[in-house]
């Protein structure tokens, strides 16, 4: 008797500790379970759990929702993030479009030599310098440019380049555009030059302003005096190198004052109603009358268009080796104090 109650007993004791096993392990499987759901949850759902309830926006939560929800976050870190090339001045002349220029063949641009590409629109201008770089001028002219948050065509001088190459990298990197004037400003059109010395004064300049930028220029050129050979447009057109003329000249190599260029400019501007305009960043003048003109040009309706080639110009290698040979750029990087020193008083 004593063996069949006890043989009870244990059955009944281990009936009750197999059922208490089996309801603590299925409680656990549950909750790891249940884990994953809720990190995998939508984000929508998991920020509404962290939120007090609000049954007008309870909703089932979808995979659109998490996509919505991601990217109102990513706009908002992109939003706070301020543009790079912000203009600081609300009422600046600015830029109005880019053109790109396909230069394969060297068309020419400016109504003064070619007739060809008329571009421009009504109130469209084209701002272009030459003969630089030079000290002060030149980065007097980049600020005015600068304070406007506009953009010009700069066609500098190779000897100038080498003089100062430190001056043409400001112009590279306000995102000016950089073409070439020629290694010396000759005359191409001379009947003194051989066609050789004629190609030479081309690459050379091509060439001075790829070694002070580190870059290749834009096949962009403008001849001397405007002085075209027939036999150099020709090779500009084997090279693949547009030519520029102008619409109006400003003269301001021969201005008397700021002032005498700025009536030039809108006298002829006005007459004419668009057009690429033809500077020096090499004049003081220029450099003066530079920020009220373009002021001029923004009070009149007028909008600047920049130029910019497709493609860069692939300098002579011949030509770059040469100019690295003669020692270019010659600027001296030596302190005064090594070049000139007081011996006597």
């Amino acid at each position: 008797m004593r063996n069949a109650l006890g043989l009870m007993l244990a059955s009944v004791v281990t009936a009750v500790a197999i059922t208490a096993v089996w309801f603590w392990m299925a409680s656990a499987r549950v909750e790891i379970a249940a884990a994953p759901a809720a990190l995998g949850a939508p984000l929508a759902d998991r920020l509404a759990a962290a939120a007090p309830a609000n049954p007008a926006i309870a909703k089932p939560a979808t995979a659109r929702d998490e996509v919505e929800v991601t990217g109102a976050i990513a706009a908002k870190a992109a939003v706070s993030v301020p543009p790079k090339s912000a203009c600081a001045n609300p009422d600046a002349l600015g830029v109005s479009r880019v053109v790109e220029i396909d230069t394969t063949g060297g068309p020419g641009f400016g109504f003064e030599h070619f007739k060809q590409f008329d571009f421009l629109t009504d109130k469209e201008v084209v701002l272009t310098f030459d003969d630089g770089p030079w000290p002060y001028n030149t980065p007097a002219v980049l600020k005015a440019l600068d304070d406007e948050c506009t953009k010009a065509v700069f066609f500098p001088i190779g000897k100038h380049t080498t003089y100062h190459p430190e001056i043409l990298r400001q112009v590279a990197a306000a995102g000016q555009t950089i073409g070439s004037h020629t290694w010396s400003h000759a005359n191409l059109n001379s009947k003194k030059l051989t066609e050789e010395q004629v190609r030479d004064e081309i690459e050379k300049g091509f060439s001075a302003v790829k070694l002070a930028l580190g870059v290749a220029p834009s096949p962009f050129f403008r001849f001397p005096e405007l002085q075209h050979n027939p036999a150099a447009v020709a090779y500009l057109g084997t090279r693949n190198v547009a030519i520029f003329s102008c619409d109006l000249d400003s003269f301001d190599f021969r201005a008397k004052d700021a002032a005498q260029i700025i009536n030039t400019v809108m006298t002829k501007l006005d007459k004419q109603g668009k057009g690429i305009i033809l500077m020096h960043d090499f004049q003081r003048h220029t450099a003066e009358a530079l920020p009220t003109l373009l002021r001029r040009l923004k009070a009149g309706g007028y909008k600047v268009v920049q130029m910019k080639a497709k493609t860069t110009l692939q300098t002579l290698p011949e030509v770059d080796e040469a100019l690295i040979k003669d020692k270019v750029p010659t600027a001296s990087t030596r302190p005064l104090g090594s070049v000139v020193q007081t011996v006597s008083e």
